[in-house]
């Protein structure tokens, strides 16, 4: 008699649990849990980001900072508001980057800064100060690199030259190259 009243509680269970399951249906309260998320929305923000990056022997190598940052759970890219990039040298003061808005790759080794773009090395010992005004700057933080397609300027006064096109590598050996249209002012002595 003892088994039959066990078989009959499991019976209990199992119909108990069919009319649960039944009422959800009935009362479509299983779709509160299932909310539409938008193809490229974002899964995390910050207002006021910065992110450093240090060389092998414990030196600042580059800073990242923006006054927004949106990180999209879809591509994993991270949009950026104002963003400011520093790459460090031991030699030379900072590269100091900054343009209107920005985009980072998922892996993190490319940057694009879009919008009005400005370039700037302070002067130093041995070092003229200089200035770059560009669009769309592609940039490669881990090997300190960055180009463009478009119009660029450069200015060390008393010099100025501008061209379309250009290629910049922050770390030593400085290199910068305009790609074509190149025409400037030098003051010869």
């Amino acid at each position: 008699m003892t088994r039959l009243n066990g078989n009959y509680s499991y019976l209990y269970l199992v119909i108990i649990a069919a009319m649960s399951w039944w009422l959800i249906k009935l009362t479509g309260s299983d779709e509160f849990g299932r909310i539409a998320v938008p193809a490229h929305s974002p899964d995390y923000f910050s207002n006021g980001y910065t992110k450093w990056e240090m060389g092998e022997l414990g030196r600042p190598k580059s800073k990242l900072i923006a006054d927004e940052m949106i990180h999209y759970s879809d591509d994993s890219t991270t949009h950026m508001v104002k963003p400011l990039m520093f790459f460090y040298n031991e030699k030379t003061p900072p590269w100091i980057i900054k343009s209107e808005t920005g985009v980072l790759s998922a892996d993190g080794k490319d940057l694009l800064l879009t919008g009005k773009v400005y370039v700037d090395r302070a002067a130093a010992v041995g070092v003229r100060e200089l200035k770059i005004y560009t669009f769309n700057l592609k940039v490669k933080p881990e090997t300190s690199y960055a180009e463009t397609d478009a119009w660029a300027e450069l200015i060390s006064l008393p010099n100025w030259t501008t061209g379309v096109g250009m290629k910049l590598t922050f770390a030593e050996p400085i290199h910068l190259e305009l790609l074509s249209n190149v025409k400037g002012n030098y003051e010869t002595k």
